[in-house]
């Protein structure tokens, strides 16, 4: 990083919407005036006095006067300007070159002045509360222009986060966040409140019910397969009709004894199903042998490659996806983001109480900061304007203000003329 950012201050061309060369120009152009003044009533002076040495009318002693005194306020008021920025003629009079010498005290002096002036709670509160932060916000994120603006740089971060994120890092953080949470924690009570979730709502009987006709539709689907069981399975000297009529008997039976389950909500066989699922969820909550089961299931299906494996992979194929939607203006993602914040700034512009919860946070969160930061930013401003080159701070400020600085010497070019010509008038009338 270059030096220069701590041995320049601000460059003038930030204020006033003027470049350093058309301050300096007027600067000039200022100088020349008031110098041009200086040498005008000099001239007079010069010409006054010659002139009454050769017998001249009454008035020239007023002119005279008037000349004289004009050079004494030019000169006065030429020292005082030129002092504020170097010594006079190069002549090290004390008191002189006022800004370098005195450079570091008025950064230390500046620093003091904003934190006693501007960083306390009462002017930063008042202010925040004229300006009314959060409907200035709401006003500018309202516009669907600027909405997708914001979700543009929205969704360039999220890409940018998702992209510096080490995946190592994110896999080892899940795996201590989420993965040694479950491992401690008993799934005994869990599966058990979901048995019972499932059995008040029905839902184990559904279940049932869809498990007996996919049973169902699987015995269809392969009954040639079964047949072909029974008939390796079954006596050579027993003739294949037989084995038929035993298949068909059996398969039809089992068929029926299906479709009778699974039509009748009452039937005995459910209504064992329903006690041994309430019965077992009750032993889940009681018997620590079987909440060790679950438990030892729990831990095989942590410990499966597959789960460990989703686990290393998820990262990855959500990272893909987040920079994918950050990056189409289209995607659900960041239309999403942008209707967010465009209706949260119409809710800024019309809900009043929101509004001021808002500016509720701002001021607390600027107040926070402030106090807590203060002394610092005080130090910042003594310390960057310490760092600052002697030299190019006096140039630098002179460029700035040297051409109103030289209105004072006008002033008193004038001033002094009209105090001369009066004190000679007053002389002359009481003489």
């Amino acid at each position: 990083m270059s030096n220069d950012l701590f041995t320049e201050p601000v460059s003038a061309a930030s204020f006033g919407g003027m470049t350093d060369a058309q301050r300096l120009a007027g600067l000039r152009k200022m100088k020349l005036i008031a110098t041009g003044l200086l040498v005008f009533a000099a001239v007079v002076f010069v010409v006054c006095v010659i002139w009454q040495s050769n017998g001249a009318p009454a008035w020239v002693g007023y002119v005279k006067a008037t000349a004289e005194a004009s050079m004494v306020g030019a000169l006065a008021d030429w020292f005082a300007v030129t002092a504020l920025f170097r010594h006079p003629m190069g002549v090290p009079v004390p008191h002189t070159a006022i800004i370098p010498s005195k450079k570091d005290s008025l950064g230390e002096s500046l620093g003091e002045f904003v934190q006693g002036n501007f960083l306390t709670g009462t002017v930063l509160t008042d202010k925040l509360r004229q300006v009314d932060v959060s409907h200035r916000i709401g006003e500018y994120i309202g516009d669907p222009d600027n909405a997708r603006k914001l979700g543009n740089n929205l969704g360039h971060a999220l890409e940018v986060g998702a992209e510096i994120m080490n995946d190592d890092d994110v896999h080892d953080a899940f795996d201590n966040i989420v993965v040694k949470r479950v491992r401690s924690t008993s799934a005994a009570p869990l599966v058990a409140k979901l048995i019972d979730v499932a059995v008040e709502g029905g839902n184990h009987q559904h279940m049932m019910t869809a498990g007996l006709k996919a049973l169902s539709t699987f015995l269809e689907e392969n009954r040639a397969v079964f047949r072909l069981k029974v008939a390796q399975e079954s006596p050579d000297w027993v003739p294949s009709f037989v084995d038929d009529r035993i298949f068909e008997k059996m398969f039809n039976g089992v068929q029926s004894f299906i479709t009778d389950v699974s039509e009748d909500e009452n039937h005995q066989l459910r209504n064992d199903f329903d006690a041994r699922i309430r019965e077992y969820a009750e032993q889940l909550r009681t018997d620590p042998e079987a909440a060790a089961k679950i438990d030892a299931i729990k831990l095989d299906v942590l410990d499966h490659p597959a789960v460990r494996n989703w686990s290393q992979t998820a990262w990855a194929t959500i990272k893909t996806q987040i920079i994918d939607m950050a990056n189409d203006p289209e995607s659900d993602l960041r239309q999403s983001v942008d209707g967010t914040i465009a209706r949260t700034g119409r809710l800024l512009q019309t809900d009043e109480a929101l509004r001021a919860k808002v500016n509720g946070w701002i001021e607390r969160a600027v107040l926070y900061v402030v106090e807590q930061y203060k002394d610092d930013i005080a130090d910042l401003i003594s310390g960057t304007v310490a760092r600052w080159d002697t030299k190019e701070t006096s140039r630098k400020i002179e460029t700035l203000v040297g051409r109103d600085l030289q209105f004072i010497r006008i002033n008193g070019t004038v001033i002094g003329a009209l105090a001369g010509l009066l004190i000679y008038t007053f002389a002359q009338l009481i003489g």
